[in-house]
This record gives C-alpha cells, sequence and structure tokens, in this order.
C-alpha cells in the first residue's frame, strides 16, 4: 500500500496548474447517458473517482474512449458514447465504492424510462441519506420503490411528466440529479431553492450545449422546459476550486508564494475572503490567482454553508492552516456531523484542537512535528499533507488512496514547487 513522505520546513514558491474540477467532472460524465451521440469532455482530471465513474458508465452501455495525452501533461481528453442503453441497472460492487455513482439515477430514468440504482458509498464524513434525489424525482412524475438496498424508479408510459419541487434545505447532488432527469420530461420543471455551486452552473452549461432548456442558471430557481432528445456536445470541465483553495492554504501555512494556474477567482470568493482575513496575499492574475503567505497566519472565525458560503470541502485543509495561526480559531461544521475525523491525526502532529458537537476551537502553536498519520476521508488527508509540509521532521501518510480520489498527481504538484514529497510503496 502507498504511502507519501514529507519532510516538512520548505517554502512553496512557482507555478501550479489547477486541475478539472472532480466534483464537475463526476456530475457532467453522467450527461452522456441522455444521448446517443458523442459526448467530449475536455480538461478531465486523472483521478482515481473519474476512472471508476468511466468503468460505471461502460456496465450502462457507454463507450469511453480517452486520447493520447503525454504523461507529463495534466487532464485528459474523454469521448464517451451511449448508442443504446444495455443496462438500466448500477450494481452495488460499483455504487459502494463511490457516493457519486447516485447520479446515475436521473440520467438512465429519462433515458430508458426506469432504473434500478444501488444505495451509494463514498466518504465516511456523515449521514448523507438521498431522500431528497428521490423526492425531487417523484415531483417531476417518477415512481420510487426501495427495496434490498436498491432505488427502483420508473416513469409512467416511459417518460417523465415533470412538475415543481422546492427543496426543504439545499442540496447539491439532488439539485444535479432532478435537472438531469428533468430536461427531456414531456412538460416543464421548476425546481425551487436548487443548489448555485459553480459546478452545478457548469452542469447546466453543459446540458445547454446539448440542446436542454434551462433557465435561470446560477439562481435557486431552475426552469427547465423538457425537450424530445439532447445531443452531443464539447465541453471544457471547470478548474478545481476545491483543489486550488487547498494549494492556497499550502502556500499560506509555509509561507510561500504560489501562482495558481488556471482557476476561476468568482468561483471560490469564500475562501479567498478567508484567506485574506487570515493575512494572505490574494492577488488576481489573468490566469488565476497568486497566494502569498505571512509570516504570522491571524485566526478566524469560520461556518461551513451552502454556496456562495463556505465550503465544507475547504474546512479541514483550512483546519490545518490554522493550527500554524497566532490565536485561537473557532471552526464550525453545519452540512456533515461527522467531518472532524481528522482531529486525532492532527494532534499527533502536535496541533492544539478541542472539538465540541460541530464546532472546533483551533489554538495555534508554534511550531507541528512530524509523525505517522493516517488518511480518513479525501479532504481530511489533504490537511495531513498540508500540516506535513511545515512539521518539523518527517510525516509519513498512510490511505493515500483517499488522496488519489480528488488530487491529480498531487506529489508531482507540490515537487514542482519545491516541497519535499514523495510516495513510496510497502509492497
Amino acid at each position: 500500500m502507498d504511502r507519501i513522505i514529507i519532510r516538512g520546513g520548505n517554502r512553496l514558491s512557482g507555478r501550479l496548474p489547477v486541475s478539472g474540477a472532480k466534483n464537475a467532472a463526476l456530475t457532467l460524465m453522467p450527461c452522456a447517458l441522455l444521448t446517443d451521440e458523442p459526448v467530449t469532455l475536455r480538461n478531465l482530471p486523472r483521478l482515481a473517482d473519474v476512472d471508476g465513474f468511466g468503468h460505471l458508465l461502460n456496465q450502462l452501455g457507454a463507450s469511453t474512449a480517452i486520447e493520447g495525452t503525454r504523461p507529463e501533461e495534466f487532464g485528459r481528453v474523454m469521448t464517451i458514447r451511449t448508442g443504446r442503453l444495455t443496462s438500466t441497472e448500477a450494481p452495488y460492487d460499483i455504487v459502494r465504492k463511490m457516493r457519486a455513482s447516485i447520479l446515475v439515477l436521473g440520467p438512465i430514468l429519462a433515458r430508458a424510462g426506469e432504473a434500478r440504482v444501488s444505495l451509494p458509498g463514498g466518504c465516511a464524513i456523515g449521514n448523507r441519506p438521498i431522500d431528497l434525489h428521490l423526492k425531487a424525482l417523484e415531483a417531476i412524475g417518477a415512481q420510487i420503490e426501495l427495496a434490498a438496498g436498491y432505488v427502483k424508479a420508473s416513469a409512467p408510459g416511459g417518460r417523465l411528466s415533470g412538475g415543481r419541487y422546492r427543496f426543504p434545505v439545499v442540496s447539491v447532488g439532488a439539485t444535479e440529479n432532478v435537472v438531469m432527469a428533468a430536461v427531456t420530461a414531456k412538460g416543464s420543471s421548476i425546481i425551487e431553492n436548487a443548489a448555485r455551486e459553480p459546478e452545478i452552473v457548469d452542469l447546466c452549461n453543459l446540458l445547454v450545449a446539448m440542446g436542454a432548456r434551462i433557465a435561470g442558471i446560477g439562481t435557486e430557481t431552475l426552469e427547465i422546459e423538457g425537450v424530445d432528445r439532447l445531443h452531443g456536445a464539447t465541453y471544457a470541465v471547470m478548474p478545481d476550486r476545491i483543489e486550488a483553495g487547498s494549494y492556497a492554504c499550502a502556500a499560506a501555512i509555509t509561507g510561500g508564494t504560489l501562482d495558481l494556474v488556471g482557476v476561476k477567482a468568482d468561483d471560490m470568493r469564500a475562501t479567498i475572503d478567508a484567506l485574506v482575513e487570515a493575512g494572505v496575499v490574494v492577488t488576481e492574475q489573468k490566469d488565476g490567482l497568486r497566494i502569498a503567505g505571512p509570516d504570522r497566519l491571524g485566526p478566524l472565525t469560520l461556518s461551513t454553508a451552502p454556496y456562495p458560503g463556505f465550503a465544507t470541502d475547504m474546512q479541514a485543509q483550512f483546519m490545518a492552516m490554522l493550527c500554524m495561526a497566532d490565536g485561537a480559531s473557532v471552526l464550525t461544521e453545519t452540512i456533515f456531523e461527522n467531518r472532524y475525523m481528522h482531529v486525532p491525526e492532527l494532534a499527533r502532529m502536535g496541533a492544539d484542537i478541542l472539538v465540541q458537537g460541530r464546532t472546533a476551537v483551533v489554538k495555534g502553536v508554534s511550531k507541528l512535528v512530524g509523525a505517522p498519520v493516517m488518511a480518513t476521508d479525501l479532504r481530511a488527508s489533504m490537511s495531513l499533507i498540508i500540516a506535513g509540509l511545515v512539521a518539523d521532521g518527517e510525516t509519513s501518510v498512510a490511505r493515500v488512496y483517499h488522496l488519489d480520489r480528488g488530487y491529480e498527481r498531487l506529489e508531482e504538484k507540490l515537487q514542482a514547487v519545491g516541497a519535499d514529497i514523495e510516495r513510496v510503496s510497502d509492497g
């Protein structure tokens, strides 16, 4: 099993390319199930989750072809073609490994009039039920049954009717699923209190490029007029705002300066605002952002919230950064109830963190010390990498398969900007 070894103390400096967004890629790929024409996605990150989702699409009858790219290049170009669905079932063995697999439910149902999808798996960061997915699909005409760990959905007459649904709480995945299902419904649909994340804007933009009719993109109310069919399209995956924010924290904690190439500042305003409040100098450039860390970071009070608020996917990375702040920071996690599993591992490195329910108080320390630590989920893994970059001595991060799900060739990118980091295999 692989580990990542970090010898801390180096300031990061240089240009770091930001890859295509994992969370967008896993939303755009299932759109290919909605048409029999090819959908080509550019800037697709090389990630374990992307490979896993491609395998799921293959199981459903889609072909996936990757254009040849040089090994040193980041990102890929993938063309997905689903001439016909050979299966309407997403089995447990695949879906259990990746929660995003539930996003095939809406497209399969819209294309075939029926779908059978296993209840999902993914990172163990708390209870993430799919009831909102199912209620939204029922509102636009689906009939839903739950049996033996599977969701069985059908559209009477073979096609969804369309309808109106207001989410009681904002849900990114459920918004994505119902939008993909609604674009080929017989009638129109209105989705209220929809999530507004940039990844959902990316999804809607691809669907429009495929012939969908969606109004209100980027707002909390989406109006969708169903069309008879969609066609193929070529589309570039948006840059990963979470990856960019993660490397910004890495630059900040080491007192370094990084040019994050390709990122869009408007997609990550809450992250930028928090960095600036902590004393980090953030400069918008034509091709991205420059991040310059201060001599000593300032403390923050942060609470996670749906977009455009502070992203839950940035909480762990900021916690690691704030371990070296001058003062006490207060972080409150409002999205998931079990997203502090990185705290004991950071404590092994000398962090002073007290968790009370959904709130964590992080008291800045003068130094962190390298230690053997274990990753528990994707973003927690990155928090340990960030801490290791500034820790005295050597940090060994185990279970790096979590990192491979969401950070494209992480050690190569960090090596290129001055980090002493390597991947080793225990055989």
